[in-house]
């Protein structure tokens, strides 16, 4: 949705946060395994995508699936909270950005080694993780400025 309101998208913190984006069906999948008691339990389980982005690759991935060219402008943490905190205060309006979400981008948010190495993770379910560039595009295809459209010349 920023991407279309907004000519700029910031890179909160440089865009260097890591992220490894999951697939919602492999993520119901696993809960699904759960509810059916093929999970043990009383553990947590991390799960994550296939593959570790940064906030910028997640950006320019998302960008490029969606047809838009939005500069991506880099944004200290300090500045990005302030402007959240200031936008939280004015009513009526939802702001760009929260001081929660700052502060989530100030850590990676991945799977962590010891979930890896105790199979606390889709691949310990015998779930095999889906790239989020096979699916993506049919999940964004309606922020493409002309929808599926775009970029085959079949717009009106």
């Amino acid at each position: 949705e920023m991407a279309r309101m907004s000519p700029i998208l910031p890179l909160v913190g440089g865009g260097k946060t890591k992220f490894q984006p999951v697939y919602v069906e492999d993520v119901a999948e696993a809960v699904a395994r759960a509810v059916d008691g093929k999970v043990a339990g009383g553990k947590v389980y991390e799960l994550g995508g296939p593959e570790v982005l940064s906030f910028r690759e997640c950006l320019e991935t998302m960008l490029k699936v969606t047809c838009r060219k939005n500069p991506l402008v880099s944004l200290p943490f300090g500045i990005a909270s302030m402007i959240g905190s200031i936008a939280s205060l004015i009513p009526f309006i939802t702001p760009p950005i929260t001081p929660d979400q700052v502060r989530l981008l100030k850590r990676d948010n991945v799977v962590s080694p010891e979930a890896e190495a105790e199979g606390r993770t889709l691949k310990g379910l015998g779930i095999a993780p889906t790239m989020v560039a096979s699916v993506l595009g049919s999940y964004l295809v309606h922020y493409r400025p002309h929808g599926q459209y775009t970029g085959t010349g079949k717009a009106a």
